[in-house]
């Protein structure tokens, strides 16, 4: 058996967020209208990964829709075209990413709490706790020490036991706008 190429092997997205849907597909595209294909901007519920996906006819999607993408049956979507940037994204999809980027981080909080509880070094000067905006090393070597002693629960756990620990929630989706922009030379949540 052939190896696969490590992208197959990782999880892939099975539901997107529309952040915005194009019904006439995009305006700069100088196809005569009945050769264009309707347009959602989306980003994915478990990477983060924008995509632009291509509806199935006469599907018309709302923002903030979630929407299957997986590899079993599509009721909405009929491909995927690919990945996108954040600078391809549209204005209504920018206005809408970091609402969505928040409601995904509140409603995974088990998978970021386990983000704290298993982060590791990088080099032997950084640490991936440091990468998060507000942790320095000060906040790093306290949260080692917390998980240390018990595995950390919740959001709400972390800043009970770890001295003026900034907002995690706040903090995490910060990071993940930072990843999404491109401003980030390692992604820690973002694919």
């Amino acid at each position: 058996m052939m190896d696969q190429p490590q992208e197959s092997l990782e999880k892939r997205e099975e539901i997107v967020v529309v952040l915005d849907f194009l019904p006439n597909g995009y305006s700069y595209d100088k196809r005569p209208s009945h050769k264009k294909t309707a347009i959602v901007q989306g980003i994915g519920s478990s990477k983060f990964t924008l995509l632009e996906l291509v509806p199935k006819k006469e599907v018309f999607l709302q923002p903030l829709a979630e929407v299957y993408v997986g590899e079993g049956k599509r009721d909405q979507i009929h491909h995927i075209s690919g990945k996108l940037t954040y600078e391809k994204l549209t204005s209504t999809a920018k206005a809408e990413l970091e609402y969505v980027v928040k409601d995904l981080v509140v409603k995974n909080e088990p998978f970021f709490v386990e983000f704290f509880n298993k982060a590791q070094p990088l080099t032997m000067r950084m640490h991936q706790l440091e990468l998060l905006p507000g942790l320095g090393k000060k906040h790093m070597w306290e949260i080692l020490e917390q998980r240390d002693e018990t595995v950390f629960e919740s959001f709400e756990d972390l800043r009970k036991r770890v001295k003026l620990m900034p907002d995690p929630t706040k903090a995490i989706i910060k990071r993940v706008m930072q990843e999404l922009k491109g401003l980030e030379k390692h992604n820690i949540f973002v694919r």
